[in-house]
């Protein structure tokens, strides 16, 4: 008997899933300005917070 197929996504293949997460509050108007910006270059807030972040410490 097979067995049952697991809820949710499947795992990630190694090297392809992200390490850990950081979390940070903005107030209101910040936010505004960062969803637009990320709006403005076609990114997630989450895809933008990173590529400028990285590109900040030069990675």
């Amino acid at each position: 008997m097979p067995k049952p197929k697991k809820p949710g996504r499947p795992k990630l293949p190694k090297g392809e899933a992200k390490g850990g997460f950081v979390v940070v509050r903005f107030n209101a108007d910040d936010l505004k300005k960062i969803n637009g910006a990320a709006k403005a270059k076609s990114q997630t807030v989450s895809g933008w917070v990173r590529s400028t972040l990285l590109a900040t410490i030069g990675d």
